[in-house]
């Protein structure tokens, strides 16, 4: 006797737990490089993060009296994305602030995971940026987790506590917007200032195949938004007089946080398209917005606004790129 079910049949194996384990092992390169190149305090800022995220989601569930979730991982995933866009030298409440805002403001009230309209971590990011400008734009460092192992052999805690005698410099996208050319063999290993998780090409890269190897993600949405990013950047530049130069083309790809934007926050299962062509024309969208605000705009970055504006868009992409079924004919005059 055969028990059949009613359509839809699940045929996948994955489970949100999986995924997120997943999405979690991909990011381990990239924090573990942030780690190493911006020390202990780097890695202080990713657990504040995650275990903030953690629990104010177990709290928040436990006070609703609804199913605790904590241990799908997507918490987990939420801090260590925030963690991703923090600078190392971040004050120790601006995670925290920002881990709250991202669970409780972003993913539970508005129903938890699969809910949420927009990607918690990033729309945190956001917000810090907006409330904590100065803060959030500050990459000073206090050396990297080799300089500060030699400062505790000599008896120093500086290297575990202290946001002070930093060593201060313009981040790579800060650089060529000023019109200089920046080194790329450094900008792919990740030699250089800026978020803990964007600054090594390397380690994103790892992360992101092996996502894509699991099957986690499709090559659609990176693939399309970087493409497509480089394409406006160089439209707009060359529309508005200024000199395009591979050096710059190659630094805009490399720097920053479109890597680590491509390949783990606009492919957040929730707040992306899972439609082909919606799938496409969302990456498009992605790399004209990162374009328009890098080229045109007051601050050199734009990823997280991209994104965040691209997640509204969504349920328009998809409701315009939904396939027609088999057999079925679009009645004359029907917009639906």
């Amino acid at each position: 006797m055969y028990n059949v079910s009613v359509s839809p049949h699940v045929r996948s194996q994955n489970t949100t737990k999986s995924v997120m384990r997943d999405v979690a092992i991909a990011l381990l390169p990239v924090l573990a490089f942030g780690v190493y190149q911006f020390g202990l305090r780097a890695l202080m800022i990713i657990a504040i993060c995650i275990v903030t995220c953690v629990l104010s989601e177990l709290i928040f569930e436990l006070l609703a009296k609804k199913t605790v979730t904590i241990f799908d991982y997507s918490a987990v995933v939420t801090g260590m994305i925030l963690a991703v866009n923090l600078p190392a030298n971040v004050a120790w409440w601006i995670p925290v602030i920002g881990s709250v805002f991202a669970i409780v403001a972003v993913k539970m009230l508005f129903g938890g995971l699969g809910q949420n309209f927009m990607n918690p971590a990033l729309a945190a990011r956001c917000f810090l940026l907006i409330s904590f400008t100065g803060r959030m734009s500050d990459f000073a460092t206090n050396g990297t987790l080799a300089e500060q192992f030699e400062m505790i052999k000599t008896g120093s805690i500086k290297a575990l506590t202290a946001a002070a005698d930093v060593t201060a410099g313009a981040t790579p996208l800060a650089v060529l917007k000023g019109g200089e050319e920046v080194d790329l063999l450094t900008l792919f290993l990740g030699f250089h200032g800026g978020c803990i998780g964007e600054v090594s090409a390397l380690a994103i890269l790892i992360g992101g195949l092996y996502l894509i190897v699991k099957k986690v993600i499709s090559v659609r949405i990176p693939l399309t938004y970087i493409l497509s990013t480089a394409l406006f950047i160089f439209v707009i530049n060359t529309a508005s007089g200024n000199d395009v130069s591979l050096n710059y083309m190659l630094g805009q790809v490399l720097s920053g946080g479109l890597l680590v934007g491509a390949f783990f926050m606009a492919t957040d299962y929730v707040t992306s398209p899972i439609t082909p062509w919606g799938q496409i024309i969302y990456g498009i969208i992605l790399g004209l917005l990162t374009a328009l605000f890098r080229v045109l705009g007051s601050s050199a970055e734009g990823v997280s606004y991209a994104i965040i504006i691209g997640n509204l868009l969504v349920p328009i992409i998809e409701k315009i790129t939904i396939p027609k079924p088999f057999g079925c004919e679009k009645a004359k005059g029907e917009n639906k």
